[in-house]
């Protein structure tokens, strides 16, 4: 079973890509990169994903969107529950310029047979697709009191937060179940100017939305969250510090 994640860019920026792979038990980072265009994400997706195999694909982006203006309602609930976390995600609609592309994404995804799994029977093999949105899960999945805020701000304080979020995955996925490893990635510091400092931000996007998939299929709902379902849109975000709390 193999576990993408798909940090969308939502407009023509690059987009953020990783892969697990579950392997008798084990999970292990097998690639992390970046693409430009649509086709050469998708092109990226079947390199590790055969016809034959079994995947679940995790993206931060709202692929369904059913609602013409205003916002879906598992944008209105991400600020009901993770506002106090600075955790609420930006409202998506129809007229909105991203949409076309993020809407079109999903439709990609199900035309290869990835269907959209807002429940889910844990550790079931089959092709699944899934939004997710990483602010929320790293403060689920690390105990944090609000976000890493390495997305705004002055370069000397993203990178600081971006040395969190990197310190974090390395140090605590690999204790979670499943348990992440992590191999020789990883290994390089993280970078001072902003364009290179975008890039490692996209990949560490990326694989907590890689991870956000892993622990989805393996544990369902009984250690995660779903807002919103298949007709309004829906966000699936872990619970708390990989223990179900």
């Amino acid at each position: 079973m193999k576990f993408i994640g798909v940090d969308l860019g939502w407009k023509s920026q690059p987009s953020g890509l990783s892969c697990l792979q579950l392997t008798k038990g084990k999970l292990e980072l097998v690639d992390l990169e970046r693409q430009d265009a649509i086709a050469d994400i998708l092109s990226w997706i079947d390199h590790w994903v055969k016809p034959d195999e079994s995947a679940l694909i995790a993206v931060d982006a709202p692929t369904l969107i059913p609602n013409a203006t205003g916002s879906r309602l598992p944008d209105k609930l991400t600020h009901k529950y993770f506002g106090k976390y600075h955790a609420g995600c930006y409202p998506a609609n129809q007229n909105l310029p991203f949409a076309e592309r993020t809407i079109n994404f999903g439709l990609e995804l199900e035309s290869r047979g990835y269907l959209h799994a807002p429940e889910i029977t844990p550790q079931t093999p089959g092709r699944y697709q899934i939004e997710v949105f990483p602010h929320p899960a790293i403060v689920h999945l690390f105990g944090l009191e609000r976000i890493l805020k390495y997305k705004k701000g002055r370069i000397s304080e993203r990178r600081l937060e971006l040395i969190k979020l990197h310190q974090y995955i390395v140090e605590i996925l690999p204790q979670f179940e499943p348990a992440l490893s992590i191999g020789s990635w990883l290994t390089d510091e993280i970078p001072h100017t902003g364009t290179e400092l975008k890039a490692t931000e996209d990949k560490l996007d990326s694989l907590i939305c890689a991870y956000v998939a892993a622990y989805w299929w393996y544990w369902g709902e009984q250690r995660n969250l779903v807002l919103g379902d298949r007709t309004t849109g829906y966000i699936v975000i872990p619970k708390g510090l990989g223990t179900g709390d």
